[in-house]
């Protein structure tokens, strides 16, 4: 049988759902908040394994390319490093069906990793035989002389290597990271719940497989940048993150317990963004969008209609559907913005000042930029959302923040984030030069970028235009953290938050009545929660800085009603 060649994230893609080992689910990128010197690269696998999941417990699969992509120049289409992860399985004790006895372990999974520095040209093995850390199945097969007679923690953070190019490694089981209620939103986007159930993490007490690098930033860099920023929105330190897996394309059943593959490897699953393909992409494209790879996007235009007119957007406006969906009732978008700018699907957004001397010299400038942001009519949402998964932004009038604009959105204004790479469609971006906000420090947040538009607006500490260091220019958009809170961001970026802080504002601000743009319907979006805001389990921090994996003697998934 052959395999299709499509997939990706938490089972969202039809055929995902029969592929588990090869799908993706999420994909982290930031500055290490220990080691500023490096960034720390996080794909995850398998979703939703259940810590029980007994007696064939979960591990990542033999015959699948597990690799995580980096693009670092703009004046280059594809990657400038990938790293490929290959694993071995085998039984140290055949004769038993426990996964662990006696200190002999099955289903023991091995790894070799391979480093390419020349755009997939070559492959050079930087890790000879990684260990995967056991499951953590549960005290007796962990701890007791019956078992491996360790320590889960021992267990698992000495599997934990240093490749022998200089990046530390690590690829094991590991709690999933993702917090959502994944009940909730997919219940025709009943979040916060309405009803008498109260809102929960659809993805607590629910294990994921971990990829994990730690990269020195020197070694991110692409060819000729300089080792040191010229400040913090330096172009030079932007790179393009996403990760992938890829099968052999034929699948020969030859018996009952004899497989072979054989064929070119082909792409199954990829992920960069959160949410795209969950909650952008429509059904019927999501395998396509799964087929295909960022630098594909930027001929094949199918899938751009999307991000110009998200359907999520429909629930967010009361002339379509908003009314239907009283959980985003707080989240609204811009239908007349400075008494002249129209957001809603199908409106024209910004397109109306294309050619003008409005534009001049703007991102919106087609001598700038080309017609990258301003494409056609009927596209209102190119210059916020798509850019956004596409491109990243650039430090560039209009995408500064309304701080020193004087009511003009289209005026110089402070800059605050540079994390522009238009050579590819869907990845992180990740302005490296971006220090990291300390985690235990007030001001973090899991809000991410928006929360630092609203310091960089409101806080008299920010009112230049001059280039400082707001904290949470860390967080996503800019790369993503851990921590942040992606489902909320996203869903305020959709009702138009990134446009009210480039100066855009909501339709109840008037410049010549309202005593300032944060207006109600500003505060609403700003104040919107899905009322699932952090992880079930606290994050490490020292790499790989997400949390052990749950062990299957301790998780309750009946009592779904705390």
């Amino acid at each position: 049988m052959s395999h299709s060649a499509d997939a990706s994230s938490h089972r969202e893609a039809p055929l995902i759902a029969d592929d588990p080992l090869a799908d993706n689910t999420d994909v982290y990128a930031f500055v290490s908040p220990d080691d500023p010197n490096t960034v720390t690269i996080l794909a995850n696998y398998i979703p939703m394994q259940l810590p029980q999941g007994g007696p064939n417990y979960y591990t990542f699969g033999e015959d699948i390319r597990y690799e995580i992509h980096i693009d670092n120049d703009a004046s280059v289409v594809g990657d400038e490093l990938t790293y490929r992860f290959t694993f071995t399985r085998m039984n140290e004790d055949p004769t038993t069906f426990f996964n662990i006895r006696l200190g002999k372990e099955n289903i023991k999974a091995t790894y070799k990793l391979e480093r390419s520095i020349d755009g997939g040209v070559s492959f050079q093995t930087i890790v000879e035989e990684g260990v995967v850390p056991a499951y953590n199945i549960g005290p007796r097969s962990i701890e007791s002389e019956v078992g491996l007679n360790s320590t889960y923690m021992e267990i698992w953070e000495n599997a934990i290597t240093e490749a022998t190019s200089g990046e530390m490694v690590f690829a094991g089981p590991a709690d999933d990271p993702f917090f959502v209620d994944l009940g909730g939103i997919f219940d025709l986007g009943d979040s916060p719940r309405q009803g008498d159930q109260p809102s929960r993490d659809g993805l607590a007490q629910f294990n994921v497989h971990t990829l994990a690098l730690k990269i020195p930033i020197s070694t991110l860099l692409k060819t000729g940048a300089p080792a040191k920023a010229e400040n913090i929105l330096d172009g030079n330190f932007v790179i393009g993150v996403w990760a992938s897996a890829s099968r052999p394309a034929i699948r020969t059943l030859v018996s009952g317990d004899t497989i072979q593959d054989s064929g070119d490897y082909v792409q199954v699953s990829r992920l960069g963004m959160p949410l795209t393909n969950e909650a952008v992409i429509p059904i019927g494209m999501k395998d396509y969008w799964n087929a295909i790879t960022p630098y594909q996007e930027l001929d094949d235009t199918v899938l751009d209609k999307y991000f110009y007119n998200p359907e999520l957007a429909l629930y967010m406006d009361t002339a379509a559907f908003a009314n239907a969906v009283p959980a985003f009732m707080p989240l609204r978008i811009q239908r007349n913005s400075l008494g002249a700018f129209d957001f809603t699907n199908g409106a024209d957004g910004l397109f109306g000042l294309k050619g003008s001397d409005a534009v001049a010299g703007t991102a919106l400038d087609d001598a700038v930029f080309g017609t990258l942001l301003l494409p056609g009519a009927g596209m209102p949402r190119s210059v916020d959302l798509w850019p956004i998964f596409h491109t990243g932004v650039p430090n560039v009038r209009p995408y500064q923040l309304a701080t020193g604009k004087d009511g003009d959105p289209l005026a110089a204004g402070k800059p605050f984030i540079n994390n522009f790479l238009p050579n590819g469609g869907d990845m992180l971006r990740l302005n490296m030069a971006v220090p990291p906000t300390p985690r235990n420090s007030d001001n973090f947040s899991s809000l991410g970028l928006v929360q630092a538009a609203v310091l960089g607006l409101t806080d008299p500490a920010y009112a230049s235009t001059d280039i400082q260091m707001i904290p949470n220019m860390d967080g996503f958009p800019n790369g993503r953290r851990l921590e942040d809170d992606v489902t909320r961001i996203e869903l305020q970026a959709v009702s138009g938050v990134v446009l009210a802080a480039i100066g855009l504002w909501y339709d109840d601000y008037d410049p010549e009545t309202s005593e300032s743009p944060v207006t109600e319907d500003l505060i609403n979006v700003l104040g919107y929660t899905t009322e699932v805001e952090s992880n079930d389990k606290s994050f490490r921090s020292v790499f790989p800085y997400v949390a052990m994996p749950w062990r299957g003697t301790e998780v309750d998934h009946t009592n779904f009603a705390d």
